[in-house]
């Protein structure tokens, strides 16, 4: 008469009777020994009853405990519920039997969490358990999933648990739907299915064959992105170089040391933002402008105050400019000490895309990419558009010429400079997303920028971008084989070997700076 009562306040409350049978008939077993344990943890796995999990959680933490056949979670009595004494009880001991089957069981219970991210790591327990009883769950759990990655995830489980059964029609579904993935974890269970099946090898090897096909495009794309991202990298870097270089001829090896500036102006500012909340998730944008004018002003000083002074003597000039970049980076060091400084990025910069396919990208790389091209148009859209940049080609195609016609060639001279050396300054705001923001930042990018400025043609933006783009894919192809220092090796070998053969690079300017 109880246990009717029992079982009819369980309806009650919307749960099942059969599970709340099995429910309550796995406990003893809990209490039992390491054999009876995994054979109770199976059932609660299957029974589909709520109260199953945080038991579940609490054996595989080692927070359940029984005094005589009772076991008590949290205080109470796992059965009933109700209130107990925990004096002199025993915690209940697993062994790595109990361990395993807990994997599966709990995986099983948290396929109907509300929670996406609990059901992907339920998923993952399920797929590592690869067991034939995950496979009705795992198809209801399917039929009402709503998120795709979290159904990706369960179909892959529910293909891995396939393989694991008796009949062979069965298996051939779990070949089937692992061939329709993209990863390598598919690729090695089939793998091992054709192992452990030779009747089925032939499915597994198309299987195993499409899978490649994908792999081998899903890297292409992932190389092809981690390319553009490095070539938005260089392109900001050099960008600024390309335009000094190509109007003034000037070899400026302090140019890294402007990017430098203008990752430390983007501390500054989000410093700044920090005593006021709601101006914080703002201070990225706000640095652009500060790195730009602050950049720009140095670069106007430098200028105005050293360079104008050595015109047409280059190996001054590169010897006066390494100088400055050596004074700059020491007195950041006084400035804001010698460690490397933290600047957060803001919540739309974070976290990882998912691309179909399988394709990963990183936020904060796709938005280097889309800043670079949008800080390249806007030099253009100055250059082609105001009548700044109509003096500044003036002065490029011929100096003396666009003297007589009245144009101020040193005003365009320190102005262009300032121009160059803020866009490097805007540089270093995208670089303090994905680098170190310390007093070396720069010197990493120098000799990077001369070779896409070189490579490109000296003072053209469209070869600076093609240079840029076409150097940081053809450096992430050769990387993979060659490793990262022997990649960049062989990139400016490729490159000296170009310049063998085309001396002004790939889109070659008329100008003082190419007839020099």
């Amino acid at each position: 008469m109880t246990r009717l009562l029992l079982l009819l306040v369980l309806l009650c409350a919307g749960l099942p009777a059969r599970a709340q049978d099995a429910y309550l008939d796995a406990l003893p077993g809990l209490a039992g020994g390491f054999g009876a344990q995994a054979e109770a943890v199976e059932r609660l796995g299957a029974s589909g009853d709520p109260r199953a999990l945080p038991l579940l959680r609490a054996l595989s933490d080692g927070q359940l405990s029984k005094r005589e056949n009772t076991l008590i979670l949290n205080g109470t009595d796992a059965a009933t519920g109700q209130p107990l004494d925990a004096a002199g009880a025993e915690p209940v001991r697993i062994n790595n039997r109990v361990r395993a089957a807990l994997r599966g069981a709990l995986g099983r219970l948290q396929l109907i969490s509300a929670n996406a991210d609990e059901r992907l790591a339920a998923a993952d327990a399920v797929f590592r358990s690869r067991s034939a009883e995950n496979i009705a769950p795992l198809e209801a759990a399917i039929a009402r999933e709503s998120v795709p990655r979290v159904r990706e995830r369960q179909q892959l489980a529910l293909a891995a648990s396939r393989l694991v059964t008796d009949d062979p029609v069965v298996k051939r579904q779990g070949i089937a739907t692992l061939g329709e993935a993209s990863s390598e974890e598919a690729r090695a269970l089939l793998l091992e299915a054709r192992a452990a099946n030779p009747e089925l090898a032939a499915e597994a090897d198309r299987a195993v064959a499409a899978i490649d096909g994908r792999l081998a495009f899903k890297r292409a794309a992932e190389t092809l992105f981690q390319g553009l991202s490095l070539g938005s990298v260089l392109l900001l870097a050099a960008l600024g170089l390309a335009i000094t270089f190509g109007v003034m001829g000037v070899i400026n090896m302090a140019h890294g040391e402007f990017v430098m500036l203008g990752a430390y102006t983007t501390f500054a500012v989000q410093e700044a933002c920090r005593g006021i909340p709601w101006l914080l998730p703002w201070s990225l944008p706000l640095s652009v402008p500060a790195a730009f004018l602050v950049a720009g002003l140095g670069g106007a000083l430098l200028e105005r105050g050293l360079i104008r002074h050595l015109y047409g003597r280059p190996l001054e000039t590169l010897l006066m400019t390494f100088g400055v970049g050596m004074i700059l980076q020491q007195a950041v060091r006084l400035l804001f000490g010698a460690q490397n400084r933290e600047v957060l990025s803001p919540a739309w910069m974070q976290g990882t895309l998912s691309l179909p396919g399988g394709i990963l990208i990183t936020q904060n790389r796709l938005w280097v990419i889309v800043f670079s091209l949008l800080v390249l148009g806007l030099a253009v859209a100055a250059i082609r558009l105001t009548r700044f940049g109509l003096e500044m080609r003036a002065v490029v195609q011929n100096r003396r010429t666009a003297a007589t016609m009245g144009i101020r060639t040193g005003r365009v001279d320190a102005l262009t400079f300032a121009f160059g050396s803020g866009i490097a300054g805007m540089a270093g705001v995208a670089l303090s997303q994905i680098d170190n923001v310390s007093p070396n930042l720069g010197t990493g990018y120098i000799i990077d920028s001369f070779m896409v400025v070189v490579f490109g043609g000296v003072g053209s933006l469209v070869g600076t971008l093609v240079g840029a783009m076409g150097l940081g894919v053809l450096n992430k192809m050769i990387e993979p084989w060659a490793g990262a220092v022997l990649a960049k090796i062989a990139v400016l070998v490729i490159i000296m070997l170009f310049i063998q053969r085309r001396p002004r690079g790939l889109f070659a300017l008329k100008g003082r700076a190419a007839e020099a």
